[in-house]
């Protein structure tokens, strides 16, 4: 490797900051370069000074080089970052800009007229193919095989190779994979029809327009010498086609990438064209960078401990990251009983972080299906905490709720609520509505519109538990309570987000939820290798936290119901199993549950009621009092119980007896909303309770 003092003072600045392993990479001489980079190694950094040394040294001109990324975000970011660099002039685009603009400039010139329009959705062909093959065209089954034709096209299979691809990858599919193949063939002539193209033809075209055509050949070639991709782990056989038209022969090219953050295979990502690029270039430059600029020693080392756990190919590639930043504190891994006290739990703790100046922009909620959101969007606006659902719909405006509540509106209007328990009654009226209650079928969009509705009969279970009398009605009630909750101003909020709409994203403080075996890894993943992938996305997704780190499941969906989840096998480095070794860091943050009234540790028998002996005889009549006075204010008001304070909060108020306005707020699950809402009426339960034992 050159030495600094061997450097001009240009390229000198250029590195200077860098360290030694980004210096390698950048200073790396002309030629194949892979980049392992590791989450939070700055890898941004290392491309874009990489880029620049590269036109510093006259080696290209701007104008040369071809950066390839995947999201138009990422392109922007890295175009920024070459100007604040003094390089102007390089073309930083995702591989269907790169070929469409290519594309543009090309076809009337070989073709003649115009490029065909540009279809930006499949869907309405997709729905056109399927009606013509007599398959189902509801929008969630066309929404799932509009899926297959992009993984197919995207892998190159033709149709009629699809369902042998469809055995090998264990992939599950809408409709038996003979059904999907024949949707895709008719796919394709519906469009060559309409005389349109989509995103796979563009790549597809432009591939071979530079394989087949000289004159084209010769031209990309000559204009583009060097290229760089970035996350080289996600491309898919038809992107790598599309790179390998664009270098021919030529060797120039910078690969960046992470095996350990392959998360999109189902999309059609081969991580093994990053783990095999030293082969198929013969002398390659490889340089690793593991230095982790992003997160705390204590948030890398659990990192590292849940992709040690690895096995397969990728594993053998994985990078050990080693924090660079100061101390902080240990990751926590919490239990809870159900949904509702985890999230209400989380957005006590967002409201504690906003409150002590943490932004709520710096903090996020991260979950594996968008399905799990409604619940931290319920329990947010119910701690008043402004929030943001990125990459998905808010639960109250996805289509499949609108269209239950329209359902279950009609219900109370229609339904006799006699016999049947709410739950039974929301069932029946959702299956209706073509919902099946016996289990969620497919996978894709119609996997989530189930799950979706499902957490309406989730609701109904939760409510007929603090209260078998429920009816339609309040459910209704409350579905317009949280639905407006919901709607309150959320520019600058708590990021929610499913961990593969978080990838690329960074957080101070991260909430890792619902961490249970069945949803992470879920239930789907049957073989090992999508077993791993789970793996990785929980990796991914602790790698977001730059300080502040929680992970956590509940025993069961709802209050009351059976406590039968098991935690994540993926948190296992949690606990002192033989192939775990976790520090005393983290064994110092097991939860330890402690007495609502003096604060002492509890035993496990005490723990089950949330006091100790002292504290439970003295509060248990005020508890039952102030319980009795929820139940008729949440019936006045219209809402749940434990919408009004949850039991745990109940406790805390009988153990402490508070006698002012200031000692409430002080008990934890009292916020400055609720002590306005019901503040003075529980002082006045205490009082009469407290005079009632003088006497």
């Amino acid at each position: 490797m050159t030495e600094p003092r061997d450097l001009s003072p240009d390229v000198q600045r250029l590195v200077a900051g860098l360290d030694a392993e980004q210096t390698e990479a950048v200073l790396a001489p002309r030629g194949p370069l892979c980049i392992l980079a590791g989450a939070g190694t700055g890898k941004t950094r290392t491309i874009t000074h990489r880029i620049a040394y590269l036109v510093q040294t006259g080696e290209f001109s701007p104008q040369q080089l071809l950066a390839v990324t995947f999201t138009a975000r990422a392109a922007g970011e890295m175009r920024g970052r070459l100007r604040s660099l003094g390089v102007q002039g390089v073309q930083a685009r995702t591989f269907h800009a790169a070929a469409l603009r290519q594309m543009s400039y090309f076809w009337p010139r070989h073709f003649g007229g115009h490029l065909p329009e540009l279809v930006t959705s499949k869907f309405r062909m997709v729905g056109q193919a399927a009606a013509r093959e007599r398959v189902s065209t509801t929008n969630d089954m066309v929404r799932d095989l509009a899926s297959e034709v992009e993984w197919a096209r995207s892998c190159l299979i033709a149709p009629e190779d699809y369902p042998a691809a469809v055995q090998r990858s264990a992939r599950e599919t809408p409709l038996p994979a003979e059904q999907v193949a024949k949707v895709i063939a008719r796919y394709e002539s519906v469009k060559k029809r309409a005389e349109v193209i989509d995103f796979e033809d563009i790549l597809m075209s432009m591939a071979y327009m530079i394989e087949s055509v000289p004159d084209v050949a010769r031209e990309v070639r000559g204009q583009y010498r060097g290229f760089v991709v970035d996350e080289y782990q996600d491309v898919n056989p038809l992107q790598q086609r599309l790179l390998s038209a664009w270098l021919g022969e030529r060797d120039d090219l910078c690969v960046v990438g992470d095996a350990s953050q392959t998360i999109y295979t189902f999309t059609g990502a081969r991580p093994d064209y990053l783990l095999d690029f030293a082969d198929r270039h013969k002398g390659a430059t490889v340089v690793q960078l593991e230095r982790d600029y992003r997160s705390t020693p204590q948030v890398v080392a659990l990192a590292n401990r849940v992709i040690s756990g690895s096995a397969g190919r990728l594993a053998k590639a994985r990078l050990r990251l080693v924090g660079q930043r100061q101390d902080g504190p240990s990751p926590t891994l919490r239990t809870f009983d159900d949904e509702q006290s985890e999230a209400a739990a989380i957005a006590r703790r967002c409201a504690e972080l906003i409150e002590n100046g943490t932004a709520p922009a710096e903090i996020a909620v991260l979950f594996r299906i968008n399905a799990q959101s409604e619940v931290y969007e319920s329990a947010l606006a119910d701690a008043d905490v402004p929030y943001v659902v990125r990459g998905a719909e808010k639960f109250f405006e996805r289509a499949e709720i609108r269209e239950a509540i329209v359902f279950l509106r009609a219900a109370v209007r229609t339904a006799d609520e006699s016999e049947d328990p709410l739950p039974d009654l929301v069932r029946r009226v959702l299956a209706s509505s073509g919902w099946d209650p016996s289990g969620a079928l497919g996978q894709g969009a119609a996997r989530e519109r189930w799950e979706s509705i499902n957490a309406l009969v989730g609701l109904a279970e939760e409510l007929h538990a603090a209260d078998p009398y429920v009816t339609m009605e309040a459910l209704v009630a409350e579905l317009d309570h949280r639905s407006a909750a919901a709607h309150a101003p959320t520019i600058q909020g708590v990021t929610l987000a499913s961990l593969h709409a978080a990838k690329g994203l960074e957080w101070d403080a991260v909430f890792l939820v619902g961490l249970h075996d069945g949803m992470l890894p879920i239930s789907r993943a049957r073989t090992p290798e999508q077993v791993e992938e789970e793996r990785r996305l929980m990796y991914v997704g602790i790698t977001r936290a730059r300080e502040h780190l929680q992970l956590s499941f509940a025993l069961a969906r709802n209050a009351g119901a059976r406590a039968s989840r098991k935690q994540s096998r993926f948190l296992d480095v949690f606990g002192g199993g033989p192939t775990s070794s976790t520090p005393p860091a983290v064994r110092r943050k097991a939860k330890v549950t402690r007495c609502a009234g003096c604060g002492q540790a509890l035993t496990p028998q005490q723990a089950s009621r949330g006091s100790c002996e002292r504290c439970a005889t003295s509060g248990n009549t005020l508890f039952e009092r102030l319980r009795s006075w929820r139940l008729e204010t949440s019936r006045s008001h219209e809402v749940p119980p434990y919408v009004v304070f949850d039991d745990e909060t109940l406790a805390a108020i009988a153990a402490r007896q508070p006698s002012s306005l200031m000692n409430l707020l002080s008990v934890k699950g009292v916020g400055e909303t609720k002590l306005g809402r019901y503040g003075s009426a529980v002082l006045e339960v205490v009082a009469a309770g407290s005079s009632g034992a003088a006497k």
